[in-house]
């Protein structure tokens, strides 16, 4: 008898998340939806069939919580952690409680959701997926917050597969570029507005120098994720897939030369 694989989706309402979601139980996983609004958990499980955990992944006290109700599920083959977000404005514009919040939302996430899954992942030879960005891997402009919990993310990836590689556990990060998300969705209306430009076009804007020459689907994404959790990647462990269109290997020095 073929076993059920059970995946844990983290920021699963939304964005990636919800495209992980709906790509995991397309294959006929049984996906658990954590988040802190219920509404959108409700309309991903709908669609999926997946368990909702309403809470908050960054804190130890809802992870109890849902453990309970994962272990009655019979145990965790993969943690995604999509949860993320905050962190815009430069250095001194960032105040403490709004740089604990970025490390909160971007870093803590996944601790402790992988701090609670470990020991059931470590029964099944299971794998954690971390969604990064390429923000972990450069800086954009007055995203301090942001930029260092991302960059952090690397370091606790690391640290979980060196050490829990010896127990049959992958941990792995996936870095996207833009996504369209509505988050990202967002994050596009300051151009609107001073471009006067639709939605589409602000994409293509940001997008000019990306050697694909767009964003990516979150559905695109999921399918990362769903790769590197799979008996595919069986062998990765500790590794960054950059999904980003090719923007992190463009010189930028050189654009200027594009434009002659």
């Amino acid at each position: 008898m073929v076993q059920t694989r059970n995946v844990v989706i983290t920021g699963a309402g939304t964005g990636v998340g919800q495209a992980c979601a709906r790509l995991f139980a397309s294959q006929g996983a049984c996906v658990a939806l954590v988040g802190r609004r219920r509404a959108p958990l409700e309309d991903v499980a709908a669609e999926t069939g997946g368990l909702i955990l309403e809470g908050d992944a960054s804190k130890e006290s809802d992870w109890s919580r849902f453990m309970e109700q994962l272990n009655d599920q019979g145990g965790i083959d993969a943690l995604i952690a999509c949860a993320g977000g905050l962190g815009a404005g430069t250095a001194l514009e960032t105040t403490d409680d709004a740089w604990a919040a970025a490390l909160r939302a971007n870093l803590d996430t996944a601790f402790v959701s992988a701090r609670a899954c470990l020991p059931a992942l470590i029964k099944r030879n299971g794998s954690i997926v971390c969604v990064g960005s390429i923000s972990s891997l450069a800086a954009a402009s007055a995203m301090c917050g942001y930029t260092t919990a991302k960059h952090a993310l690397l370091g606790l990836v690391k640290s979980l597969a060196r050490d829990y590689g010896p127990s049959g556990v992958r941990v792995n990060t996936v870095c996207p570029g833009w996504v369209r998300t509505p988050m990202a969705d967002d994050e596009m209306q300051p151009l609107m507005q001073r471009y006067g430009c639709s939605l589409d076009d602000a994409y293509e804007r940001v997008c000019a120098d990306v050697p694909l020459r767009r964003a990516a689907s979150a559905e695109e994404i999921a399918s990362v994720c769903a790769f590197l959790a799979s008996p595919a990647a069986a062998i990765i462990t500790g590794a960054v897939l950059v999904a980003d269109g090719g923007s992190s290997i463009v010189d930028v020095p050189t654009l200027a030369c594009d434009r002659l």
